[in-house]
C-alpha cells in the first residue's frame, strides 16, 4: 500500500503512474455506468414507477443538476484538502448515493437520490484529471487525462450495455446497486495506489474563485455546455428511437449502447492526442465533426445497421472531453481545481440541456429523430463560442 511520497521536479515511474491512472479510471467507470445506464432503461423505469418517459428524463436531469451544483461547490470548499483525501471522500459519497437510488421507493425519492449522486461527479473527475496530469510531462497531459477518462468510455462500451441487459432481465435497481459496489472498489484502489503527496499545493477557497475572473475559462466552459448538448440529446432518446423508428426489439438497445461506447473509446484517445498536437485549434475541428455526424442521425435511424454505425460516430464526440479538460488547465492559472471540476459541470449542463431541448422538439410533434437536428444546432452553438475564444486568444496572445 502506498502511504506518502514527496515529489519535486521528478515524475513517478511509468508503471507507478499507470497504476494510479487505473485506480482513478475505475472511478470513472462507476460514474459512467451510473450516469448513462438509466438512459437505456427509460421504458423499464417508467413502467416500474408508473411514470412517463419524459419524467424519467427529469430523473436524468436531476443527476445532471447535482453535477452542476456539486462540481464548483465541492471544488471550492474542498480546495484545502489533499487530493488523495478528497478523492476518497467523493467516491464514498458517490457509492452511498447510488445505493440509495437502488432503494428509492418512488419517483420523487429517486429524483432526490439521483441529485445527491451527481454532487461528487464533477469534482471527482476534475481532481482525478489534475492528479493524472501531474504524473506526466507537460506535452502529454491531455493523453494522461484521456487515460483517466477511459473508465468513462469503457463504461459506455461494456458497463452500460451489460447493466442495461442485466436490468432488463431482473430489475433496473440492480444497475445502481452495481454502481455502488464499483464505487466502493474505487475507494479501495485509490487508498492502495495513490500516495499522499505532502508537498502538493493546496489553495484557499478565495484562490480557487479567481478562475471565475478569467474569460477564457468561461468561454471554454461555454463550448462544453452548449457544444456537448447534442450528444446527450441523441443518446438520451436512443431507446425510444430504436423501438419506434428503427422498429427493433428492446434487446438491441444494449448493442447500440456498446456501439456508442466503441466510438467513445476512439474519440477519447483521438481527443487527447489532437489537443496535445493542435491545442485550441483541435477543439474547433472536433466541433465541425460533431455537427456533421449529428445531421446524419435522422437518416441513419431508419435501419438497424446504419443506426449502429452512426452510434459509433456520435460516440466519438467524447473527444471533446479530454481536449476541453486540458484547455481549462492551461487557462485557469492557480485555480486548477475549480476550473477542472467545472468542466464536468459544463458537460452536465449539456446533459440537462440536450434532453430538455430534444423533449421539447419531440413534444411539439417533430418526431423522435429530430434530436439529431437539435443536437447539430447545439454543436453549432458550441462552435460559435469556440470562435470567440479563439479570436480572443489570438488578440491577446
Amino acid at each position: 500500500m502506498a502511504d506518502t511520497f514527496e515529489t519535486g521536479a521528478a515524475k513517478p515511474s511509468r508503471r507507478f503512474a499507470l497504476l494510479i491512472e487505473l485506480a482513478l479510471a475505475v472511478g470513472g467507470f462507476a460514474i459512467g455506468v451510473g450516469e448513462f445506464t438509466i438512459m437505456g432503461l427509460m421504458p423499464n423505469v417508467a413502467e416500474a414507477l408508473h411514470i412517463s418517459e419524459p419524467q424519467v428524463g427529469n430523473v436524468i436531469s436531476a443527476y445532471a443538476l447535482g453535477v452542476v451544483v456539486g462540481a464548483p461547490l465541492i471544488a471550492v470548499m474542498g480546495s484545502h484538502f489533499y487530493r488523495r483525501h478528497l478523492l476518497l471522500m467523493l467516491m464514498a459519497f458517490f457509492a452511498l448515493g447510488n445505493i440509495a437510488s437502488a432503494l428509492a421507493p418512488n419517483y420523487h425519492t429517486l429524483m432526490i437520490f439521483r441529485f445527491i449522486s451527481g454532487l461528487p461527479h464533477g469534482a471527482y473527475f476534475g481532481v482525478a484529471s489534475l492528479v493524472a496530469a501531474s504524473l506526466v510531462p507537460t506535452h502529454k497531459r491531455a493523453q494522461a487525462v484521456s487515460r483517466v477518462m477511459s473508465g468513462l468510455t469503457i463504461a459506455m462500451l461494456v458497463g452500460n450495455p451489460f447493466a442495461t441487459w442485466l436490468s432488463q432481465m431482473m430489475s433496473w435497481r440492480l444497475a445502481f446497486a452495481m454502481v455502488g459496489g464499483i464505487a466502493i472498489l474505487t475507494v479501495v484502489l485509490v487508498f492502495i495506489y495513490l500516495p499522499l503527496n505532502r508537498q502538493e499545493k493546496r489553495n484557499s477557497p478565495a484562490q480557487e474563485l479567481t478562475a471565475l475572473k478569467r474569460s477564457q475559462v468561461w468561454l471554454t466552459l461555454g463550448v462544453g455546455a452548449i457544444g456537448f448538448a447534442g450528444m446527450f440529446c441523441v443518446f438520451s432518446y436512443l431507446a425510444p428511437v430504436l423501438i419506434n423508428v428503427t422498429q427493433v426489439s428492446p434487446y438491441w438497445i444494449p448493442v447500440a449502447q456498446a456501439a456508442f461506447g466503441a466510438g467513445a473509446i476512439i474519440g477519447n484517445i483521438v481527443g487527447g492526442k489532437l489537443y496535445d498536437r493542435m491545442q485550441l485549434k483541435g477543439v474547433g475541428w472536433l466541433l465541425v465533426w460533431c455537427i456533421a455526424i449529428l445531421l446524419l442521425f435522422p437518416l441513419a435511424a431508419q435501419s438497424l445497421w446504419s443506426i449502429l454505425l452512426i452510434c459509433i460516430a456520435i460516440g466519438t464526440m467524447v473527444s471533446l472531453s479530454p481536449a476541453l479538460q486540458t484547455r481549462l488547465m492551461d487557462v485557469a492559472a492557480d485555480a486548477q481545481t475549480l476550473a477542472a471540476a467545472s468542466n464536468h459541470a459544463a458537460f452536465n449542463v449539456a446533459n440537462a440541456l440536450g434532453p430538455w431541448l430534444g423533449g421539447v422538439a419531440i413534444g411539439a410533434g417533430f418526431g423522435w429523430t429530430v434530436t439529431g437536428y437539435v443536437g447539430a444546432a447545439t454543436a453549432a452553438g458550441g462552435l460559435i463560442v469556440f470562435f470567440f475564444a479563439y479570436r480572443q486568444q489570438q488578440r491577446h496572445g
